[in-house]
């Protein structure tokens, strides 16, 4: 074992050591109670032992094309922090104490009881729209010609899919079968599955099928050539894969590299009749390892040695935040293939682009632009850095951190989810300005703020301002 690769072991085994206490302590909170301080004291990070690992873990392979990491140098920088041997000597917390502190009950909890919609499908033919509560964890049907009035508290949906059976949680993307009105929904966080739905689920139901996936966000189908497609943000990535795939099926396709211009791609629609692919990306990208480590499957798939499946391998420190853009792909485009274009610019008033729609009637491209309150839309054509043929914002419109959109072509109306007020909005699809909605759907009361806590990871407090800072 060589000297880097031995410190390496080592620093990892005390950060883990040093992380696993300190979200003990965290998580214990405080009471005032002097016996739980005490107990929250005798829980305080200590060092144990310091030890090598096994030779096999944590090894990092030697990288193709000469790239090597600079692990001595970027270990040699961690502070090394000196520990007492009467430090090191006192022992862990026992059982009794770790269970006392796990029970405690929270003094208040910050959490909005309603449904927060994220992403939105209509179904023309069951005269029902389809909506998928992030808030919550469920899937929500509702008649496509509901409209709560100011004075109900809220319109209830004909039917909640939601549970542990369901494998819902952090749904992010929805689609709705033409043909057999089946549900499918893409979980974005722990599940990491497609799930498919019959029509007519409800409650705790297990999904007809499950489709292993890397963590993704957006899904649209060609039903031309029965293919589904997802966009994984974290990988920058497209996969597509069979529309009947299942398990541990691998993709067919795989859309990923530097030239892709896919940049945490989010929201994502087809054109099938002119053979294009509509990508909407916030913006942040880093390198992937050539030939590095397949990114995982986070429901409990299988990736390795998986074909087309995404490269997660990072090259440290090639992070970067760009401008938001729309890309504009070949249908069957694959690899590291450069977009046919790409609407990027100030001009555009891109901010937080989400979800993404279609519309074939009038070949325009629809988009949820979560940033700035708004629904941008531009011709399927556009390219560079182009203005908006109309944008719909303005406090009458209701818009508040719009995240899915869709179109009714039957019916000829502009869908909108709201996650920012409870309300799943529908207009004319030539909508401009400040327009009211031509009806709406809320699920909550009236004017009641809708938290917008979207799957935090972590939590600061700002001791100067008094503020818990909870990023999403």
């Amino acid at each position: 074992m060589s000297r880097t690769a031995s410190w390496r072991r080592t620093a990892f085994l005390i950060l883990g050591i040093a992380g696993a206490v300190a979200a003990f302590v965290f998580s214990s909170g405080s009471t005032g109670d002097l016996s739980l301080v005490e107990e929250l004291q005798a829980a305080d990070p200590r060092l144990i032992s310091i030890e090598p690992l096994p030779e096999p873990m944590c090894e990092l392979p030697g990288e193709p094309g000469g790239y090597q990491f600079q692990q001595a140098g970027f270990w040699a920088r961690l502070p090394q922090a000196p520990v007492s041997a009467a430090a090191a000597a006192e022992p862990r917390p026992d059982d009794a104490t770790r269970l006392a502190a796990s029970q405690r009950k929270p003094i208040r909890v910050i959490r909005d009881p309603y449904p927060s919609y994220a992403a939105i499908a209509v179904d023309p033919a069951n005269n029902e729209v389809i909506l998928t509560d992030q808030n919550l964890f469920q899937i929500l049907a509702y008649d496509r010609l509901a409209n709560t009035p100011p004075t109900a508290s809220l319109t209830e949906p004909k039917r909640v899919l939601g549970g542990l059976r369901s494998k819902i949680e952090f749904q992010s993307g929805v689609y709705v079968d033409p043909n057999t009105g089946e549900i499918y929904g893409v979980n974005n966080d722990t599940v990491g599955a497609l799930v498919i739905f019959s029509r007519q689920a409800n409650g705790d139901s297990r999904p007809n099928r499950q489709l292993y996936t890397p963590q993704s966000f957006g899904v649209a189908v060609d039903e031309v050539a029965q293919e589904i497609f997802l966009t994984d943000q974290q990988d920058a990535s497209v996969v597509v894969w069979k529309k009947t795939a299942s398990e541990n099926d691998e993709p067919i396709r795989l859309l990923q590299g530097d030239r892709t211009g896919l940049q945490d791609p989010h929201g994502i629609a087809v054109d099938s009749k002119n053979r294009l692919l509509f990508v909407t990306n916030h913006g942040d990208v880093h390198q992937k390892v050539p030939g590095g480590r397949l990114t995982s499957s986070p429901g409990g798939g299988r990736s390795e040695g998986k074909k087309n499946w995404p490269v997660g391998q990072h090259i440290p420190g090639s992070g970067q935040s760009l401008p938001p853009s729309i890309t504009v792909h070949a249908l069957d485009a694959q690899g590291d293939t450069p977009p046919l274009r790409t609407i990027q610019g100030d001009q555009t008033q891109l901010n937080w682009p989400t979800g993404v729609t279609f519309d074939p009637k009038r070949n325009e491209i629809i988009v949820a632009n979560d940033g700035a309150d708004s629904i941008l839309v531009f011709s399927a054509a556009a390219s560079g850095d182009v203005a908006p043929l109309r944008v719909l914002k303005g406090p009458k419109s209701l818009i508040k951190n719009p995240t899915g959109v869709a179109i009714d072509t039957k019916n000829d109306e502009l869908w909108v989810a709201n996650y920012g007020n409870h309300t799943a909005t529908v207009y004319p699809p030539t909508a401009t300005g400040d327009t009211p909605p031509l009806r709406l759907i809320r699920s909550s009361p009236l004017n009641r703020p809708a938290l917008i806590i979207g799957n935090p990871g972590a939590l600061a407090f700002d001791s100067r301002r008094e503020e818990i800072l909870v990023p999403n």
